[in-house]
């Protein structure tokens, strides 16, 4: 492959947080990724309807990226009323980015564990590499999944070498420290006052305050 592979990070982002911030830092050097393009969903399809509006996430997430180099904000989404959906979103990144880039789309163990439920869920193997995170000590492997999902594991877990040898189709796993939050987490505290300065970045937690957002 000519280039390095690229990182995936969709999410709501209500609100972008440290946790975020750290997970993809960790899958950059890790994963030996060329960047990390964050992906704000407009209309999530998977929960219930975000509390901030898209512009103000994807706003919140371009605060939280400006002084990395390495990350680029992708606002497609954010500005679509439709639902959204990764293998559309994948293909339409294929568009942009060629049929040779390594694409790698970064997510959770929790998310992988429910990737059957995902519209056209076994399509994204061939649009990208899958990078599954989660704390020391879990083992994906010994983990009990779905014989469709299990199947699949079997057939592509590799290593992340592999991640630059194909445009697509290796799951891999990484590990990031524990001490992780949510942003239900970070709402909730929010909401009652609590001290949040360690969660959020500076410029989030600016913008936050001046917008008056996640307030009882």
């Amino acid at each position: 492959m000519s280039e390095a592979p690229l990182g995936i990070l969709g999410g709501t982002f209500d609100p972008v947080h440290t946790a975020h911030l750290r997970l993809a830092e960790e899958a950059v050097h890790q994963l030996h990724l060329g960047g990390v393009l964050w992906v704000p969903t407009g209309q999530p399809r998977h929960r219930a309807p975000p509390l901030a509006n898209a512009e103000q996430r994807l706003a919140m997430v371009r605060l939280a990226t400006a002084n990395h180099s390495e990350y680029q904000v992708d606002a497609t989404e954010a500005g679509s009323t439709e639902p959204s959906y990764t293998v559309p979103t994948l293909e339409r990144l294929r568009q942009i980015h060629g049929a040779r880039r390594p694409l790698v789309l970064l997510m959770g163990a929790d998310a992988f564990l429910g990737l059957t439920t995902w519209y056209r869920w076994r399509e994204l193997f061939a649009l990208a590499h899958i990078a599954v995170v989660s704390r020391p000590g879990f083992d994906l492997a010994t983990t009990p999944m779905g014989a469709d999902l299990a199947d699949e594991f079997l057939r592509r877990a590799d290593r992340v070498a592999a991640l630059a040898m194909a445009p697509a189709g290796a799951i891999v796993t990484f590990t990031m420290e524990a001490g992780t939050v949510s942003s239900t987490e970070v709402r909730a505290k929010l909401r009652a006052g609590s001290a949040v300065e360690e969660l959020l970045p500076a410029a989030v937690l600016d913008y936050i305050q001046h917008h008056r957002l996640y307030l009882p």
